[in-house]
């Protein structure tokens, strides 16, 4: 496994010149050069709808290639089956409807009260809408680990959507182990891969469908699904006539924003050169994350034990494997005005429930939630130091 340079990474990142220290990279990381040269330079080079009649025609066919193969070394999976959209929100609610398709009354769905509510109300919309009956999967609010899900499920479940990783208090379930039970069940496994992606190695081949989003790992907005293609070609979304039909394209609605691609390319090969080794791409990320999840984690587990010894301060969930991401209120405080209070020291960690609304509400935490803090690769011992001595001068 190679080193991790944080001095090395930090310059390769024009935002944080502006000052401030960033622990908001669960809402969107900031953005490599790199990454934005790759936007820029698709943007004034020569383009048109993909084919191979033209310089330019051939020029967009070779970036969309170039971000599903990038995108599938990621994720570990085929680029056969690597499907782009506008947000996980999106692909996620045309899945749904799409899956619902085949269900009606008397079939089930599991969802989980940790997920975004970007991997709940599609699947709770989407059933309700054909007469499927929820089921719902809750959490322990001490440790916010997920309950057992063997209990829930049945020869009539169709679908379970679960995360990688919790966008609100970073708790990391082990989503294989549920998938196996699911299979076992006889039923589909919907992944929520946004805040898990970032931060550890993934393969995504456990899970029928994995979503994830390339701004939460240094690339632009967009949203990304990867599935097994025998899967999709089973799967018939509505769709306009002209359009194609073969797999992944049917799944993909209007012309791809070609810049975009290119940039999540570029977000995949720095991401590969954090630190890894090995002669293939699919190599060097898994290594590369494994250096970055270690970094990540010893800085967590400093600024964990260093809050938790401030007076006042609740940190909530306490998983035993989490990304780097802490959830903390503190007593007589809004989390609102102690994120604008931190602000102003030019300390950028938000507040909220951050879409999360189940696990939000599960704790008691409600809309106003609490102050996230998210670590990413680029976050030093300085910005810890900073965020720190902020929290402990919020009367000031």
């Amino acid at each position: 496994m190679g080193a991790f340079d944080v001095i090395s990474v930090r310059k390769q990142f024009p935002a944080l010149d502006e000052g401030a220290a960033h622990f908001d990279g669960p809402g969107g990381s900031q953005t490599p050069r790199v990454v934005a040269d790759a936007v820029a330079a698709t943007m004034v080079a020569a383009m048109a709808n993909r084919g191979h009649l033209t310089a330019a025609e051939r020029r967009a066919d070779e970036i969309v290639v170039a971000a599903r193969e990038a995108t599938a070394d990621l994720l570990g999976t085929d680029p056969r089956g690597i499907v782009f959209g506008r947000s996980m929100t999106q692909l996620t609610y045309d899945f749904s409807r799409t899956l619902a398709k085949s269900w009606g009354p008397g079939d089930e769905v599991i969802v989980s009260r940790l997920d975004h509510d970007a991997n709940v109300r599609p699947w709770v919309q989407a059933a309700e809408a054909v007469g499927a009956t929820v089921r719902w999967l809750g959490f322990d609010t001490a440790t916010s680990e997920l309950d057992d899900i063997a209990p829930l499920l049945t020869d009539r479940t169709r679908l379970v959507a679960a995360t990688g990783a919790s966008n609100l208090l970073g708790t990391r379930p082990d989503v294989a182990r549920i998938a196996d039970q699911v299979h076992q069940a006889g039923a589909l496994i919907y992944v929520d891969g946004v805040h898990l992606t970032a931060h550890a190695p993934v393969d995504a081949t456990y899970a029928d469908f994995y979503a994830c989003s390339p701004y939460k790992f240094f690339g632009p907005h967009l949203g990304v699904l990867t599935a097994a293609p025998e899967l999709l070609e089973t799967l018939h979304p509505d769709k306009l006539l002209p359009s194609a039909d073969v797999v992944p394209e049917r799944f993909e609605f209007g012309t791809l924003p070609y810049e975009l691609l290119a940039g999540t390319t570029a977000a995949v090969d720095f991401l590969a050169g954090l630190g890894g080794t090995g002669s293939t791409r699919r190599e060097r990320l898994l290594d590369s994350l494994r250096v970055v999840e270690e970094y990540e984690d010893s800085l967590r587990e400093g600024l964990e034990s260093r809050l938790a010894a401030i007076p006042g301060i609740t940190l909530h969930g306490h998983a035993s494997r989490r990304t780097p991401t802490l959830l903390f209120t503190v007593d007589g405080w809004e989390p609102s005005t102690v994120a604008a209070r931190l602000a102003a020291a030019g300390v950028n960690a938000p507040a909220g429930s951050f879409y999360a609304y189940e696990p939000a509400r599960h704790l008691g935490l409600g809309p106003a939630g609490g102050v996230r803090v998210g670590l990413a690769p680029y976050t030093d011992q300085s910005d810890v130091d900073r965020l720190v001595d902020a929290i402990t001068r919020l009367d000031d």
